[in-house]
């Protein structure tokens, strides 16, 4: 056993966050430490690396075990370069190191039987302590968590260096709260790898699913301040833990008719002297039976319901060659978004997916090429900065004042969706946590019913019951969806299609099990984009004046054809239009529905003769200008 802190309770004021919580850690598990935010988790890390004091429980380390807790790593210098930093993890090593060449300079005078002994033994340690390869596994580490060279010698990446430093440091039991929030796919996956292999304990605070089923062999909830272990990963975990609600709930069913069948038997025969003895024994029987508690599971989560307030066109966005960044472009890409299409974009730290888009949302001007959304698109947007809200309004005034219009019943219904019930709904939105200011931003965007919804990252913070309500909201969505994550529960459960930016950015008309399968495989096939660049720079030949005269011929009727092809799609849209006040169509839903279906292909045609019309009248003002 390596360490062992049992019956730990813990209050916070009134609140007691835990009530007789037990973990013990033996040889090389890997313990995957589980719950709702707010139950106890870091709570409990932080009594055994004792910078929270128990207020009452028993903490037992065994001597020589180290703990390292990523928290514990400060990197207090923010001056110093990131190699300085990591190199600390090896100081004994290097403390090896350094007499070890002093040893070597001396058995130049003095090369005595005493001195080379003494000199094969600094060798033999400094070897078996992985001497000879510390500056290659600090690469290798470093490397993998999405470092380049240069990182080497710079400042900044404050937590994933606290990370690679920690893991450098090989303690014996490794404490991990939430390690991959900050890491892209490719450094969650090395990490993966790297835990599963470790060769000593590791306990993991983490919310993403896949994750945990891929590193731990043991599973401990926290629930109710209490802690219950259970063997194998997160997905046997949440079968098992409902097989012993369902198998508990039958016993305590069982043991309570007995129960009040021995009652029955007490209460018929106590005052019967020839049945006393019988109705006494029954009675101590009761006393001594160990009573079984009808155990229950905390099954609170949010209720999200996002849909569109009107349907949009079909033709959500078109990106044209876009190049985005802030002083360069980190790249560029050409696609487009069809209704209902649900993208994920997808890629290294870095690369330039929130950049791709604060671009689209205006944020950050656009370096080159273009982009638009189709028509009646009404664009709701979820980034980590809209989470954070710290406005000085209560949490029921800051929905109801973007939404003035609902009524106080509404605003709280939707906010008890949330979880915010009773008097949360008057706690001020600066005091709320991580998870509450996620829940309380997306239930501001859900009562915006937009038909586009583009989020950043929407599960951070989000435990994993918060995480799941929200995927089933957004798979019941009747609208488009771009977002960022690297959840890759959620990608799989959510994405249609994958947007891999990169230097060559590129879509893929995949799912992202199929993305990431295909990526594995070397197989993947991006879909057929032609950029502005391309098309602009192909190599135009010289035409005849005959060829030039009959260019024009053909565009000049057709620009005509198209004047003739606008005017009756207008008057179709301002007859279609006319219709929606009928009672035959405002008295039918449906009717309705599919009236605005074809005012939307209708707006849409419009549009697409409008843009050709513009092009080939420029076309032939051009040619028109030339003398033939």
């Amino acid at each position: 056993m390596k360490l062992q802190i049992s019956n730990v309770w813990k209050s916070y004021g009134a609140h007691d966050v835990l009530q007789g919580a037990d973990l013990t850690v033996k040889g090389n598990e890997k313990i995957a430490l589980v719950g709702r935010n707010g139950c106890g988790k870091t709570t409990l890390l932080r009594c055994i690396t004792k910078e929270e004091s128990m207020d009452s429980g028993n903490l037992m380390i065994t001597n020589g075990v180290r703990v390292g807790y990523l928290s514990q790593i400060a990197l207090e210098d923010t001056e110093a370069t990131v190699r300085y930093e990591l190199m600390k993890a090896f100081d004994s090593l290097q403390q090896i190191e350094k007499e070890l060449n002093e040893q070597a300079a001396l058995l130049e005078v003095d090369a005595s039987e005493k001195q080379l002994e003494k000199y094969a033994r600094l060798q033999e340690r400094f070897d078996a302590l992985g001497g000879y390869d510390y500056e290659f596994e600090l690469k290798n580490v470093f490397f993998h968590f999405g470092f380049e060279e240069e990182d080497l010698d710079s400042s900044g990446q404050r937590t994933r260096i606290a990370l690679v430093r920690l893991l450098l440091d090989k303690p014996d039991v490794l404490l991990l709260d939430e390690p991959t929030n900050h890491l892209d796919v490719d450094s969650i996956e090395w990490l993966e790898s790297y835990i599963k292999h470790y060769p000593s304990a590791v306990i993991v605070v983490s919310h993403d699913r896949m994750f945990l089923d891929r590193v731990a062999d043991e599973v401990v909830e926290i629930e109710f301040g209490k802690s219950t272990r259970y063997p194998g990963n997160y997905t046997h975990f949440v079968q098992a833990k409902e097989d012993w609600l369902e198998h508990n709930h039958e016993a305590y069913l069982r043991q309570q008719a007995e129960i009040k069948r021995l009652e029955g038997l007490i209460e018929k025969f106590r005052y019967k002297k020839n049945k006393a003895a019988f109705a006494q024994s029954k009675i101590k029987y009761l006393d001594r039976m160990d009573r079984i508690e009808d155990s229950t599971s905390d099954k609170s989560s949010i209720h999200a319901s996002f849909s569109s307030a009107r349907k949009g066109g079909k033709r959500v966005l078109e990106v044209d060659n876009l190049a985005f960044g802030y002083d360069h472009p980190l790249s560029s890409i050409s696609f487009e978004l069809i209704a209902k299409d649900h993208l994920a974009i997808v890629g290294p730290n870095g690369s330039g997916k929130s950049t791709l888009i604060k671009t689209l949302m205006n944020k950050i001007p656009a370096l080159g090429g273009e982009f638009s959304f189709g028509h009646q698109i009404d664009v709701g947007y979820f980034d980590q900065d809209s989470a954070q809200l710290s406005s000085t309004k209560t949490v029921i005034d800051e929905l109801w004042d973007r939404h003035p219009d609902m009524t106080q019943t509404q605003i709280r219904n939707t906010l008890a969706s949330f979880l915010f019930t009773e008097e949360e709904v008057f706690k001020d939105v600066s005091a709320l946590s991580g998870g509450e200011r996620v829940a309380l931003a997306l239930a501001c965007l859900m009562e915006d019913h937009d038909n586009l919804l583009v989020l950043d990252e929407p599960t951070n913070h989000l435990d994993i019951p918060a995480r799941e309500a929200l995927e089933k909201a957004l798979k019941n969505y009747d609208g488009t969806l771009i977002f960022v994550s690297h959840d890759r529960m959620f990608l799989q459960k959510m994405a249609s299609r994958v947007l891999e930016i990169g230097p060559q950015s590129r879509l893929y008309n995949l799912n992202y099990s199929e993305y990431d399968l295909k990526k594995k495989e070397g197989t993947l096939q991006s879909a057929p984009t032609t950029p502005i660049k391309t098309r602009e720079e192909k190599a135009v030949p010289q035409k005849t004046s005959a060829q030039l005269r009959q260019e024009k011929n053909t565009l000049s009727n057709r620009v005509t054809r198209l004047e003739q092809l606008l005017e009756e799609a207008e008057i179709k849209k301002e007859d279609l239009l006319d219709l929606r006040y009928e009672p035959e169509y405002y008295q039918d839903f449906r009717k309705m529905d599919e009236l605005q279906q074809q005012i939307d292909e209708i707006s849409d045609q419009i549009e697409k003769y409008t843009q050709e019309w513009e092009e080939k009248s420029a076309r032939l003002e051009e040619l028109s200008s030339t003398t033939l």
